[in-house]
């Protein structure tokens, strides 16, 4: 009877547990060893794991696709440790990623201790290799990186070195800082006088090599700081000119160096070798200020940076700068590429004494047939600032709901103006034609340009109704037409007007 009733109690206790089991499961899904968390249980998850590492990803992002197999990856090689990986979908708990300011993808974050205010960001990883070294790193000391130099030499990887006297100075702190800022990159820390001496230098800095290599050396300063060296290593670690691919895109965007070269050219060409040379020469000058980038033409994978630069293959070789922060650009004014040409325009470029190129679509045929005429970047001004027509555009994207709701309603300002051959109503693709105009506002903008021998812009700010708009034309073309009788009235300015207008032509 006593063994009956404990058989009892042991099977009682197992269903127990396996029921906790089973409610657990539910509370924390899993896919591939990863949690899968969202709103509902993501405090639960940071109360139960002291170090939970999150990924929060874009389903339709192909780096969130590859941080999310470099997580399956680690997750493997963390279970039974006191890290657990986990990912949450911003498209699906965008409540969530707002709550925690993580709504740029991919972002990663280490939360400690149940803590979600005082997260550790995570570098976006290449690997599932460089979350396990960023972890280790974070956990270690800089004397976990002290090793036999000579086993690293030979590396086909580019090889980090910092030779120290001493392990406890701010320099180490400063070094191994930045290693755990780049887990992709090996990184090493010598005392060995022998092994540095062959590479003429002392105590005190970082070397770059490769293949035994010495690619360029660092001399550590007491200004030196983290994100310095951050930067030196990110650039040094790419050749002078980088080819944009599907692998080295990241790599690029992600460069602390803001300012890009792109060679827009056909490697296949009989000259490109001697406008690669000058290009490479070019690159080494503006090492740490622009970052030179080549572009293939005659790759079909790169369609869609032609067409962002709005490069045609036929047109290579060109050169265009671009700053990521504002996204201006600058052409090269000019057919030859020579590395004197070349340093020339990176100069005025960093100076500011460079112009930027204003892009245009090429003029349609039969653009002014119908009512509405289509203008372009280039002939935007011609028409515009044309003295003896009042000229009324609509600044439009060809992508925006608002915008496309104005077409039917320009259409017919269009049609009530048919037969005055002094008012032209246009519109024009603001997506695809730099706009050297100050327009305000939003698009669509909407804005008159009155018949009158000065550069003047009246913006519409009225209802978009056929009515007031016909109003608002008719009342700025009686406002030019008293202008222009002041001005007519007055013999010396007329003549200067006159005077100026015929320099502008």
């Amino acid at each position: 009877m006593k063994r009956l009733l404990l058989l009892c109690v042991t099977a009682f206790c197992l269903g127990v547990c396996v029921a906790a089991d089973t409610k657990e499961d539910k509370q924390f899904p899993e896919k591939d060893g990863v949690l899968q968390l969202k709103k509902g249980n993501f405090k639960r998850a940071l109360r139960k794991h002291d170090q939970l590492l999150v990924h929060f990803f874009a389903p339709l992002s192909g780096e969130s696709q590859r941080v999310s197999t470099a997580f399956q990856g680690a997750a493997a090689e963390l279970k039974g440790s006191k890290v657990k990986l986990a990912v949450v979908d911003v498209s699906k708990e965008k409540d969530l990623a707002k709550e925690l300011n993580a709504t740029g993808h991919p972002v990663i974050r280490l939360y400690l201790s149940g803590d979600k205010h005082n997260p550790v960001a995570c570098p976006v990883p290449q690997s599932s290799a460089s979350i396990l070294t960023w972890l280790k790193r974070r956990a270690g000391s800089a004397a976990d990186l002290v090793t036999d130099l000579s086993q690293s030499e030979a590396s086909e990887e580019v090889t980090v070195v910092g030779f120290f006297k001493e392990l406890n100075h701010e320099y180490v702190q400063v070094f191994y800082a930045t290693a755990v800022e780049l887990p992709d990159v090996r990184f090493v820390v010598t005392q060995d006088d022998d092994v540095i001496a062959k590479y003429g230098h002392t105590h005190d800095v970082v070397l770059m090599l490769k293949k035994s290599k010495l690619i360029k050396a660092y001399k550590m300063t007491p200004e030196t700081s983290k994100g310095v060296l951050i930067v030196f290593i990110t650039i040094y670690q790419m050749d002078p000119v980088t080819e944009y691919t599907g692998q080295t895109a990241s790599q690029i965007l992600s460069s602390p160096v803001l300012n890009h070269a792109l060679l827009f050219v056909n490697k296949s060409s009989e000259d490109f070798d001697e406008i690669f040379s000058a290009f490479s020469t070019a690159a080494e000058t503006f090492r740490m200020k622009i970052l030179f980038v080549l572009v293939n033409v005659a790759e079909l994978r790169n369609g869609r940076m032609m067409e962002y630069f709005r490069v045609r293959d036929f047109e290579a070789p060109l050169i265009r700068l671009v700053n990521l922060s504002n996204h201006v650009t600058y052409h090269l004014p000019s057919d030859a590429l020579s590395v004197e040409i070349i340093e020339r325009f990176c100069q005025d470029y960093l100076e500011g004494k460079a112009k930027p190129k204003m892009q245009s679509e090429p003029i349609p045929e039969g653009w002014d047939q119908k009512p509405v005429k289509e203008l372009v970047g280039m002939n935007l001004e011609k028409v515009a600032f044309n003295p003896d027509k009042t000229v009324f555009v609509l600044f439009y994207l060809p992508y925006s709901k608002e915008s496309r709701a104005v077409f039917p309603l320009w259409e017919e300002l269009a049609e009530a103006f048919e037969e005055r051959e002094d008012v032209v109503i246009t519109r024009i693709d603001a997506s695809a034609n730099d706009i050297n105009l100050s327009v305000q506002g939003t698009y669509p903008s909407l804005c008159l340009f009155p018949a009158l021998y000065a550069e003047r812009v009246v913006v519409y700010t009225g209802k978009k109704k056929l009515k007031p708009l016909i109003k608002f034309v008719e009342k700025e073309m009686e406002k030019a037409k008293k202008y222009r009788a002041k001005v007519n009235d007055h013999p010396y300015t007329c003549a200067f007007v006159c005077f100026y207008s015929c320099l502008c032509v």
